[in-house]
């Protein structure tokens, strides 16, 4: 289950996506995120869901891949299929006890779960399309107007690209520590919720210590390399933009608009 989890991984193939600008796929997600939220209609999410697989045939990412991240997040959805069924007040069309299902509800449920398939694909994307360096660039490239108000662009750029990247390095050391406490007799498949609550103490501790451990390590390996922050650093890749990003930008923006029109 811990491997099933793409979020913060590269996927590396030759594709149009992961040529784009980094610029314009940051951008891009964010505007795909807000046209999911003025969606109020279950037609508009075919427009998304066409939007959405044009992307993922250009960006050569199986969609089976794609699925797999879907996975560890299944009972996120479920809860939040069942909350919106059980608390959205409406026509009744299932009662368990005190308890009622209503239409309304079951509508909801279903939008709203829909709704974080999408929003999970869309941004899953970003991270599998783009490498980590390139990421920096952009948001560096992105926060670079702000610098005149203070904000620290390339350290809050440093550190997002940091934190994203060791999401898959921690992800294996917690499946390392289940597995050596599985076979020191934890069990974290029961079935009892309270069982598996007590049996993560163990696991929690020894994953912080190694968290703290890997930041201090690359801490000392900054330094090492006379790391000393953005200013005066050069690049070995400038980006810039190209005939391909402003078509893809201006496709992007064509369909945030055909979502606020429709």
């Amino acid at each position: 289950m811990i491997k099933d989890i793409t979020i913060g991984q590269y996927y590396p193939t030759n594709s149009t996506v992961h040529k784009l600008d980094p610029r314009v796929k940051i951008l891009g997600t964010f505007m795909f995120m807000a046209s999911l939220f003025i969606i109020e209609s279950f037609y508009l999410y075919l427009l998304v869901l066409a939007f959405l697989g044009s992307i993922l045939k250009l960006s050569k990412i199986p969609v089976r891949y794609i699925l797999k991240g879907l996975r560890p997040l299944m009972f996120i959805l479920l809860f939040t299929l069942l909350i919106n069924a059980f608390m959205t007040p409406g026509k009744i069309i299932y009662s368990i006890g005190p308890a009622s299902i209503s239409q309304e509800g079951l509508r909801q449920g279903i939008f709203m779960a829909v709704r974080l398939i999408f929003l999970i694909t869309g941004t899953s994307i970003l991270t599998l399309a783009t490498s980590p360096i390139e990421l920096t660039d952009g948001i560096e490239k992105l926060l670079n107007p702000f610098k005149k108000i203070g904000v620290p662009a390339h350290e809050l750029a440093m550190m997002m690209t940091i934190a994203l990247r060791f999401i898959p390095t921690l992800l294996d050391e917690t499946d390392k520590i289940m597995k050596a406490q599985m076979a020191r007799g934890a069990d974290f498949e029961s079935k009892n919720i309270l069982n598996r609550a007590k049996n993560l103490i163990p696991l929690l501790v020894p994953l912080f210590i190694s968290a703290f451990r890997r930041a201090d390590e690359l801490a000392m390996a900054m330094e090492a390399r006379c790391y000393r922050g953005g200013e005066n650093r050069s690049k070995m890749k400038q980006i810039r933009f190209t005939r391909k990003d402003y078509i893809a930008f201006a496709t992007i923006l064509t369909y945030l608009v055909l979502i606020i029109l429709f």
